[in-house]
């Protein structure tokens, strides 16, 4: 059935709309469809470790109401954008597109709708993003990773489907040798910044961090940073005698999680779902200018599963020290949390995805 079924796969913008959408391409590919991957400018700068596969750029903009100027410029943009995804449709039709949320699907799947061509969305946080929201009425169905999601009329029930969370294979399959969290002579702590959060993470916790070591509380700190922070990070931490290792990009972090056993995040739906299937308890700091606050609902969601702690922005320079040492006197928050979470997986998110796409190809309109 699979066999040269072509799939175009839209993502963008940032990793957490990337990320899942590479994913879903990796199973894809493997099931012998025809997988190319929609992006836009934003979203092609993650994709330098995916290059074995079919990639194409195409435009696309937020709608930007600052004022009537940059409203309306955009607005032409995104009209603009429209017809370049109508005329690239129609030279390379596929039988399925997937959106992946973020503005950047928004194009090619509303160039979709009037090409009648079948189209999927996926939704990973906990209320819908505005793109999703506008392209449910013509979706054939919305994919989504928890039935928690806030947002959606009750008329579209019947295009909903969960499926989970769509996280690497490796990941979900992820098992650390050490599995029992158990008194190590440091907190080996990982520090995920992405791209939104590396500057901010790279200016304060450092200095947390070095008030924990003259507090006496033994850490390491593996820090994704920027690389022009490179520098200016291993010199603060050589000078506090704090022990680190700092990396930029890597899409491999399960590299990462057999050597820690506390993470420190932004509140980023995939993240938080990697984190949690790979069983290692976390902090999760939402962006505090993320749209309709879906971070903030986001890590929530996790801490009310008691899967890991929230410690808002603004509240970081007073909570983390505080935590951290709670943790260092009591570890067996750790082992509380991991054991939390090892309540919860993903395993299951390809074969609903496999049973979803099954049903919709075979649907007539």
């Amino acid at each position: 059935m699979s066999r040269n079924l072509r799939i175009f796969i839209a993502i963008g913008g940032t990793g957490g709309h990337v990320f899942p959408g590479c994913n879903l391409a990796t199973h894809l590919k493997k099931k012998n469809y025809d997988i190319k991957l929609i992006t836009d400018n934003r979203g092609k700068k993650y994709l330098k470790e995916f290059k074995y596969f079919k990639i194409s750029t195409l435009p696309s903009s937020p709608l930007i109401k600052k004022n009537i100027f940059t409203f309306f410029s955009s607005f032409i943009f995104i009209l603009y954008s429209i017809l370049i995804s109508l005329i690239f449709l129609i030279l390379n039709r596929p039988k399925i597109i997937f959106g992946m949320g973020g503005y950047a699907s928004f194009p090619i799947c509303a160039a979709a709708t009037i090409l009648k061509i079948k189209f999927i969305i996926y939704e990973n946080n906990l209320i819908v993003g505005k793109t999703n929201k506008y392209l449910l009425p013509f979706a054939d169905k919305m994919l989504i990773a928890n039935e928690e999601l806030e947002g959606v009329s009750s008329k579209f029930d019947k295009k909903i489907f969960k499926v989970g969370n769509i996280i690497k294979k490796e990941i979900i399959n992820f098992s650390e040798k050490n599995k029992r969290i158990k008194k190590n002579k440091k907190i080996n702590i990982l520090v995920l910044g992405g791209s939104q959060a590396a500057k901010i993470f790279a200016e304060q916790l450092p200095i947390i961090f070095r008030q924990c070591l003259a507090d006496g509380i033994p850490i390491k700190v593996f820090q994704h940073c920027l690389p022009y922070q490179n520098d200016r990070l291993s010199l603060f931490y050589n000078n506090s005698n704090i022990d680190f290792e700092i990396f930029n990009f890597s899409n491999n972090l399960e590299n990462y999680f057999s050597k820690v056993n506390l993470a420190i995040t932004r509140a980023g739906s995939s993240m938080l779902a990697e984190l949690t299937n790979a069983n290692i308890p976390f902090i999760s700091i939402p962006l505090p200018t993320s749209a309709d606050e879906h971070q903030l609902k986001n890590a929530r969601f996790y801490e009310r599963k008691n899967f890991s702690f929230l410690i808002e922005e603004k509240e970081l320079d007073s909570k983390l020290f505080l935590l951290l040492k709670d943790i260092d006197k009591n570890y067996s928050i750790l082992s509380k949390i991991a054991s939390n979470q090892r309540q919860y997986s993903d395993k299951n998110v390809y074969n609903n995805i496999d049973q979803a796409l099954k049903k919709i190809i075979h649907e007539k309109y």
